[in-house]
């Protein structure tokens, strides 16, 4: 699992991570407001509220937290695969 050690809010929804290992970079959560526990950003100023647990995870109250790993795809644009190396044997159902 990958930790997110720093967060700044930038404009239109998005956030530059850094993680523990040293990755940085911005990732655009804008496509989540509105949708569902989400809804809490439609307003701008809660969106700010971001806070880092102390498993590494971005969470705003209670309701809403997005985990570091998928956090992490985004930034790097690498696949589940190259960072869980175990998906690479799991054979998928149809």
């Amino acid at each position: 699992m990958h930790k997110i050690t720093e967060v700044q809010v930038l404009e239109n929804y998005r956030l530059h991570l850094t993680f523990l290992d040293g990755t940085q970079g911005n990732a655009d959560v804008s496509e989540l407001v509105g949708k569902g526990v989400f809804a809490l950003w439609n307003d701008y100023e809660d969106f700010r509220k971001v806070k880092i647990a102390d498993t590494g995870e971005l969470f705003w109250s209670e309701q809403v937290d997005l985990c570091p790993d998928s956090l992490f795809l985004r930034i790097t644009g690498k696949k589940p695969e190259e960072i869980f190396p175990r998906l690479k044997n799991m054979k998928l159902h149809s």
